[in-house]
């Protein structure tokens, strides 16, 4: 699993949603959310800054370039 996918899933967790809580919130499926969380897939850049702005947490963050 990537950072990226390993500090999705923890946010997640830690703020106690579902992946079909964010997934509605985000405006995607949840099979998609879940393709991120597992790392099998990437999100584009604009899907990126969706969910750096629902989870309050910078890019830099969520890509493990800072703690």
């Amino acid at each position: 699993m990537t950072d990226f996918a390993e500090k999705l899933k923890t946010l997640r967790l830690e703020n106690g949603l579902s992946q079909k809580d964010v997934s509605f919130a985000l405006g995607m499926t949840r099979n998609a959310f879940t393709n991120y969380e597992t790392g099998i897939r990437e999100p584009s850049l604009e899907t990126l800054k969706k969910i750096c702005r629902y989870f309050n947490v910078s890019a830099d963050y969520l890509l493990g370039l800072e703690d």
